[in-house]
């Protein structure tokens, strides 16, 4: 389901600032070379998630979902000079590119890529996260949800990718297993008197997150 028009998405882009010269070309690599290119965050969000980082201006940024790196180097883009954004990935493959791509980059020496379960790794890494991006295995959100809640800054913030799973969470009733896992998400993050949050109709819909 096309959650927006495709004319109102081309008419977006011409209206967003371009991608840098490094992110123009993880975009075109991906689109041309890997099997699930849908998974990129693409220009418009990648450029949402550069102003986000660079308004708060973390210390402390979290990736869970490396994939090739093109979100993680968006919001490195705001990182304070001694900033770290550590971003998690399960696949060895994708964490290898995500790596050449980071070397290349101004900020390259402030990532850190940690491979493996993002349930083992997210209780390793002993910060306090102003910023945190969920944008992995759907069915684990809640859980990558409860562990970061309590490790956020006082101005820390959560987005959440996915979170309209293609418009399937709109259908009645809801039918596959991973957009079942983001309506229960959504649901839980609602009924959460911890936070509070937006939810953008960007893409396939990212949820803003934020402590009361």
């Amino acid at each position: 389901m096309d959650m927006i028009s495709p004319l109102v998405d081309a008419y977006a882009l011409q209206y967003t600032s371009p991608e840098e010269a490094l992110m123009q070309e993880i975009n075109e690599f991906t689109m041309r070379n890997h099997p699930q290119s849908n998974m990129l965050s693409g220009h418009v969000q990648g450029k949402l998630l550069s102003f986000i980082s660079t308004i708060l201006r973390p210390k402390y940024v979290l990736e869970v979902g490396t994939f090739v790196g093109y979100s993680g180097l968006y919001l490195a883009q705001g990182l304070s000079p001694d900033g770290e954004l550590h971003t998690l990935e399960l696949r060895e493959e994708d964490a290898q590119t995500a790596r050449r791509y980071f070397a290349r980059s101004e900020k390259g020496k402030q990532i850190h890529l940690h491979t493996g379960n993002a349930l083992d790794l997210i209780p390793q890494i002993d910060r306090k996260w102003d910023l945190v991006f969920i944008d992995a295995d759907k069915t684990g959100y809640i859980d990558y949800y409860e562990l970061v809640v309590p490790r956020l800054s006082d101005r820390g913030m959560i987005l959440a990718d996915n979170v309209l799973f293609h418009g399937e969470v709109l259908e009645e009733p809801i039918k596959g297993k991973n957009a079942k896992a983001i309506q229960a998400f959504n649901e839980h993050v609602k009924q959460d008197p911890r936070t509070e949050q937006i939810l953008l109709t960007v893409r396939d819909g990212l949820l803003l997150i934020k402590k009361k």
